[in-house]
């Protein structure tokens, strides 16, 4: 099953099952896909988190619920997995912007959240510069920190502001920024800001050590402010090369960012000019 029709699965079996309790390891194993890899390109493809969809499907739906039945809220409130009034009405109105109680009784508007169609489209030749490398294992030292995927876009950028702020940078440089699922499931991930370890120093207070294994190695060029160019060239992996690929899929839950020194660039990771990159692991189909 191809990258596409995968979500395109997952899509129909999330559609069929919202009134019912929904893991994403279920979503996954429905579409094929591993956990870690089917949330990051959802993302990718979709513009938001798996979470989010299904959030405002169900919110969506109830809403219809609310208008076209005369169904209690606390039973529509529990059928879109909500177990408290005051727990649903919080999400109903931060969604629609009214409450339930006012579609009831006042005829209140909500909005409507269409499912997803998934449509791969032709849109001419591209180019990705990119190159398939073999990389012995390696141990790097950094910090880290577990995110959930749903509200990673934000946080992870946060956690490398915390590091520059508390002086982290003074200890290593942040060559890698590592995100590491390495079960391949459930809804969170290990990120890590790293260097290469040099065994001849001592590891400094707060600090861990980490070995990646052996890999292929997709590895694609960003040439550019970092800040546009990893998510663009994120988003293009999954949208772009990994459905057209007839060689080569995902072999393992790691996904790295590899940043050259700023010093070499007038305007730091801003510059135009500046070179960065995005390894993803690979096997052979």
């Amino acid at each position: 099953m191809g990258w596409i029709e995968s979500i395109t699965e997952a899509i129909n079996y999330i559609e069929e099952n919202l009134t019912e309790k929904i893991t994403i390891d279920d979503i996954a194993k429905h579409a094929g896909i591993s956990p870690f890899y089917f949330q990051k390109g959802f993302a990718m493809l979709c513009g938001f988190s798996v979470s989010e969809y299904i959030r405002k499907r169900r919110l969506s739906l109830a809403g219809n619920e609310l208008i076209q039945t005369n169904r209690k809220i606390i039973e529509i409130a529990l059928d879109y997995g909500y177990d408290s009034p005051d727990s649903f009405t919080k999400a109903f109105f931060r969604f629609h912007g009214v409450t339930p109680t006012a579609v009831r009784r006042q005829g209140a508007m909500i909005k409507s959240y269409a499912p997803l169609t998934i449509n791969f489209m032709l849109k001419g030749g591209y180019t990705m510069d990119y190159k398939i490398m073999e990389k012995e294992a390696f141990t790097v030292v950094g910090k880290a920190k577990t995110f959930a995927y749903e509200n990673a876009a934000i946080e992870v950028p946060k956690f490398w502001q915390e590091f520059f702020k508390t002086g982290g940078n003074k200890t290593i440089c942040g060559m890698y920024g590592i995100n590491m699922d390495l079960e391949m499931g459930g809804n969170e991930f290990q990120y890590m800001i790293a260097d290469d370890y040099d065994p001849t120093k001592e590891i400094p207070e707060g600090f861990i050590t980490q070995v990646i294994p052996k890999h292929t190695w997709a590895v694609f060029s960003c040439i550019g402010p970092s800040a546009k160019m990893m998510p663009e060239i994120n988003q293009k992996i999954f949208s772009e090369w990994l459905p057209n690929n007839n060689d080569y899929e995902i072999a393992e839950g790691y996904n790295i960012e590899m940043y050259t020194d700023v010093v070499n660039y007038p305007k730091g990771i801003q510059d135009e000019k500046y070179y960065s990159e995005i390894w993803i692991p690979v096997k052979k189909k």
